[in-house]
């Protein structure tokens, strides 16, 4: 199409081409005229001309189409009309049917240059339609630029901040329960006497100790320093044990012995897809099992996450799959991989839920072990 319109836009533009075509349009039907006259009838090369004049008239314009009326009625009447090879008439018939021609032609023109302007002034509308079109595509793609960088942005921010929190917990909480734990210890050791002030030292101090394993659990879930310090293995395998030991799922946890380190950004958003996936399982799904298997090779890590559970309504899923809007959590990890050039994939088939999760490795990204 663009090399058509092109070629179109250089024709309309250029006199030359527009009177070369309209006479090489008035020749060939000449030529197809003598040709077939013979064998067809006499009128032949009129009906021709008049085609011809019809298409100079429609796409060469009002100049063209009136040099290919004048010069069809002249070869007409040399080469058709007798006396052959000849401009004089010989009767008043003659003269009548050519400028009966003539003026059938001078109203198709009229009616041809009616028809090429009004298509030109929609060709000119259509241009002006497209170069609006082609702005506001480039302006919808800079914003949708924009929006995937504020959303980098605000994963980094979010990350960083509960980094920050968990190092807070740990590092000040901590201490201070642990400080308590010990003052309670050495009271209900000063007033054992008393039985019942012993017991409620006794009950608090294993309260304390109970809040402080519950901060310790919180501190690690936000950002376990097993994440920063031993890699993405080590912290799943962590966060696998202690989530088969509060949610009561038992988890089959698959990963590669030669797994490596990869970079922070990477291992942060494999762990963070895992996390999520267990506690949609834990919340939603009733699945007594999960699955969690993970692979690479020299270019992707590969992610899996399944269940047996109640899996999610069809429409649901086709939903998520044709672009529509899904919940929360799965929009949360999708744009989190998205941001790495990875992709998620959700599939259920009503007895089970598998997510996908497809993340490159660039030498960039990739960090030695």
């Amino acid at each position: 199409m663009p090399n058509e319109t092109s070629l179109a836009t250089q024709i309309r533009n250029n006199s030359v081409w527009r009177y070369g075509i309209a006479l090489l349009a008035t020749a060939v039907a000449l030529w197809i005229g003598g040709w077939l006259s013979p064998a067809l009838s006499s009128h032949v090369p009129y009906v021709a001309v008049f085609i011809a004049i019809a298409i100079s008239a429609l796409y060469c314009g009002l100049g063209p189409s009136l040099v290919s009326s004048l010069v069809g009625v002249v070869a007409l009447k040399y080469w058709f009309v007798p006396p052959l090879h000849a401009l004089n008439f010989v009767n008043t018939r003659q003269i009548l049917g050519l400028c009966a021609f003539l003026a059938a032609s001078a109203i198709l023109i009229f009616i041809g240059e009616l028809s090429r302007r009004e298509n030109m002034r929609l060709l000119r509308a259509q241009e002006s339609l497209e170069d609006r079109v082609k702005q506001r595509t480039c302006e919808l793609q800079v914003a949708n630029q924009n929006l995937r960088e504020l959303s980098a942005r605000l994963m980094q921010l979010q990350d960083d901040e509960r980094r920050r929190i968990a190092r807070e917990l740990h590092d000040s909480i901590g201490q201070l329960c642990a400080a308590l734990a010990m003052n309670l210890t050495t009271v209900g050791a000063d007033i054992e006497r008393l039985a019942k002030t012993a017991k409620a030292i006794s009950d608090s101090a294993a309260l304390v100790q109970e809040m402080n394993r519950e901060v310790r659990t919180i501190s690690y879930l936000l950002h376990p320093p097993l994440l920063d310090e031993s890699g993405l293995a080590s912290a799943l395998r962590w966060y696998v044990d202690g989530f088969s030991e509060r949610s009561k799922i038992r988890v089959d946890l698959d990963i590669p012995e030669d797994l490596g380190r990869f970079s922070q950004e990477l291992e942060t958003a494999v762990f963070r897809t895992v996390q999520e996936c267990l506690t949609n399982i834990h919340r939603h799904s009733g699945s007594p099992v999960a699955r969690v298997r993970l692979a690479h090779s020299d270019s992707e890590i590969y992610l899996a996450v399944e269940d047996e559970g109640s899996g999610i309504a069809a429409e649901k899923v086709d939903a998520m799959a044709s672009g529509g809007t899904p919940g929360v959590g799965i929009r949360g990890m999708r744009e989190r991989l998205r941001q790495l050039n990875g992709d998620l994939q959700v599939r259920s088939d009503g007895t089970g839920t598998r997510v996908e999760a497809r993340l490159p490795i660039s030498t960039a990204t990739n960090v030695a072990a």
